[in-house]
């Protein structure tokens, strides 16, 4: 019985803070029912996700975008991670873990209301690049760190 009323809840919460979000601008009822880029989300590499959601795997290195994740991640399901960048008119951030077997993490749409950054927490299957791709006034843009996933937790 306990279990059935955290699942509700966590439901309620999570329909309740959609509806705030809409209610305040920060998402239109397009951006929420936007179609799913599957393709993307299926890929089994970094290039095959980009062109599955920018329709092209280039995306230059730029000193514009900052990705903050630790050098050390003692436990790889939870990773914490926040892209930010000072690019103007961002579309789009995406987050990519290279060498997970499904590589594209997340992408989030954005708006000028939405400001240029987002903050998560992701889970990595090793060591690997996370890679933060942005796509401001229509063009495509990159940045990468490594984070080494140590096995156990035990940082070694």
């Amino acid at each position: 019985m306990n279990m059935k009323r955290r699942v509700f809840l966590k439901g309620t919460l999570a329909s309740s803070a959609v509806a705030v979000a809409v209610g305040a601008g920060l998402l239109s009822p397009r951006q929420v029912l936007a179609a799913w880029p599957k393709a993307a989300f299926e890929a089994k590499s970094v290039n095959d996700a980009m062109t599955g959601i920018f329709d092209t795997d280039l995306a230059p290195a730029s000193d514009a975008i900052k990705v903050e994740a630790p050098d050390i991640a003692e436990n790889g399901a939870v990773v914490p991670v926040t892209i930010q960048t000072s690019l103007p008119n961002v579309e789009s951030i995406s987050i990519m873990a290279e060498k997970n077997q499904t590589p594209l993490i997340a992408n989030f749409s954005m708006t000028p209301r939405t400001g240029n950054f987002v903050s998560t927490r992701i889970k990595m299957g090793q060591t690997s690049n996370v890679i933060a791709i942005v796509k401001a006034d229509g063009k495509i843009y990159s940045a990468r760190k490594e984070v080494k996933v140590t096995i156990g937790g035990c940082g070694g």
